[in-house]
């Protein structure tokens, strides 16, 4: 895998940075895995819209946000990555009393928005690390609270750099799971992923050539007292750093909770807590967590991953799902 050969395109005009080679631990909560062959830190919208239109149409390409809900395995990723934080930070509130909030929002930021401007409904996103555009993805939750059940409509930059704005209609929307609505031909627009596939761990989205990425939404909440919604997320983030091991690289909810049930109680009722691969851990916390405590190689967490729901499912017959997103390559030696 040759990571430093040069992208073929004209940079005529970008206000971005470029970087090659980038170590995509740098970039993942986890703390962990390969490099990606290039990166791209875009200025703002515009600036990403036309590093879209110069790239190559056959360009792999991913976005990410805090990459708080992502492994990148140890051989790295071909092709480009798109970071989202930082740059795409707009945070508004428009006239018919709606929030906009571009995709490299963090979920606290949007929170905090809210109930500044006398929102409520808001304060669950104070729990979620991660950025608007990956709850988006995933439609992430917690606390009783989802992404998409505020969600009036999003805004969307295809591969071509084009703006584009789509309704909650258009899209499959349910508990982690968001996959644009399939076309005539039985094929999704987005990504090309079919919406099985969604329950397969090895293919998720963020595997494939995708074709639109979710730059923005526009998210409507109910009014209220902001000072009481202040208090709430403090209650919020008080419970989130009593119950979560937020001390070590962690990516959060590794698995799903299955229906009727959780992840965590599962994983502890088979003795999982505490188990170790390499550096990673089953947090002795929370055991729906996986932690680095220490130098741990993404084989080492998806090889605990893969222990996990291997053991659950020969003791309890509960397969799990793993929320998270793996992507990139093996390493040569694995």
């Amino acid at each position: 895998m040759n990571m430093s050969e040069p992208m073929q395109f004209s940079a005529t005009g970008l206000r971005g940075e470029l970087r090659f080679d980038e170590p995509m631990r740098k970039h993942t909560s986890w703390r962990a895995g390969g490099a990606a062959q290039r990166v791209y830190q875009a200025a703002d919208l515009d600036d990403l819209q036309r590093f879209l239109h110069l790239l190559p149409a056959d360009e792999p390409l991913i976005a990410v946000g805090l990459g708080s809900n992502l492994l990148v395995r140890d051989g790295g990723v071909r092709g480009t990555v798109l970071l989202m934080h930082g740059a795409l930070s707009g945070l508004s509130l428009e006239e018919d009393g709606s929030i906009y909030a571009q995709s490299g929002v963090p979920g606290a930021k949007l929170a905090r928005f809210a109930a500044l401007h006398g929102c409520r409904g808001a304060e669950f996103f104070a729990g979620i690390p991660g950025t608007m555009g990956g709850m988006l993805a995933m439609n992430a939750g917690c606390y009783g609270g989802e992404t998409w059940q505020h969600v009036t409509r999003v805004q969307v930059v295809t591969r071509r750099g084009e703006l584009l704005e789509r309704t909650p209609q258009e899209y499959e929307i349910g508990y982690r799971h968001v996959v644009k609505r399939e076309t005539g031909n039985g094929k999704c627009e987005t990504g090309k992923v079919k919406r099985e596939q969604l329950d397969s761990f090895h293919l998720s989205p963020f595997t494939f050539h995708q074709e639109e990425f979710f730059v923005g939404a526009w998210l409507k909440f109910e009014q209220g007292d902001g000072a009481v919604a202040r208090q709430e997320i403090k209650s919020l983030l008080a419970r989130r750093i009593s119950s979560q091991p937020l001390n070590l690289p962690n990516a959060g909810s590794v698995f799903r909770n299955p229906p009727g049930d959780f992840a965590a109680r599962l994983i502890e009722q088979c003795g999982l807590k505490g188990r170790q691969i390499g550096g990673a851990q089953v947090s002795e916390k929370h055991a729906n967590f996986i932690v680095n405590i220490g130098d741990a190689t993404a084989a080492d967490i998806e090889n605990l991953i893969n222990e996990v729901r291997a053991t659950v499912a020969a003791q309890t017959g509960v397969d799990l799902h793993p929320e998270v997103k793996i992507m990139g390559e093996y390493a040569k030696h694995e």
